[in-house]
């Protein structure tokens, strides 16, 4: 194994979006086994501090390779076209314009029926994120257009996170009552 390999080369895997989770998780099991710093106990102190390297850099690449997020966020970053999004936020007006909307609609809503609207529609505009990802990154390459998809999904997942910490609030209200 090579610290510099890439996590998609780590895992022996396609260097594309879309991947087989269970093969995934497999793999990171089998290379686990393989650096465990049990396993290296009786090499010294220093064959145990690679190993548990190994073990970090294993754990590393596994993260960024089950999120899709992460991974189209990789992809692009290996094909010379990194995300940058603390330093770039500029986003289509449509989708500006869909985020107020979707942040009016979590403001103005009283039940768990209108959040639970509200996140199946920010649930259908993640899948088609993805599905774009999905096409930009492995069937028509095309990095630049990747990366905007990739800021949507982020600020899609923080919505998310916003109406599930807004459900949350309102069932424990609803629990207190």
């Amino acid at each position: 194994m090579n610290l510099q390999s890439t996590d998609f080369e780590l895992f022996g895997l396609a260097a594309q979006f879309a991947q087989d989770h269970a093969a995934i998780d497999a793999r990171w099991k089998d290379l686990q086994r393989e650096a465990h710093p049990d396993k290296f106990a009786a090499q010294g102190a220093a064959a145990q501090r690679l190993a548990m390297q190994w073990s970090v850099r294993i754990n590393e690449a596994y993260r960024r390779l089950k999120d899709p997020l992460k991974r189209a966020a990789y992809l692009c970053e290996l094909n010379a076209t990194p995300v940058n999004a603390e330093n770039n936020t500029a986003m289509p007006a449509a989708f500006l314009m869909q985020q107020m909307e979707w942040r009016e609609a979590l403001d103005q809503a009283g039940s768990v029926a209108e959040l639970d609207v509200l996140a199946a529609q920010v649930a259908a505009a993640r899948r088609l994120a993805l599905e774009q990802c999905a096409q930009l990154l492995d069937q028509q390459p095309d990095y630049q257009r990747a990366v905007q998809q990739v800021r949507a999904l982020m600020f899609i997942e923080r919505f998310e996170r916003a109406v599930q910490a807004r459900l949350d609030q309102l069932d424990t209200a609803d629990r207190g009552q």
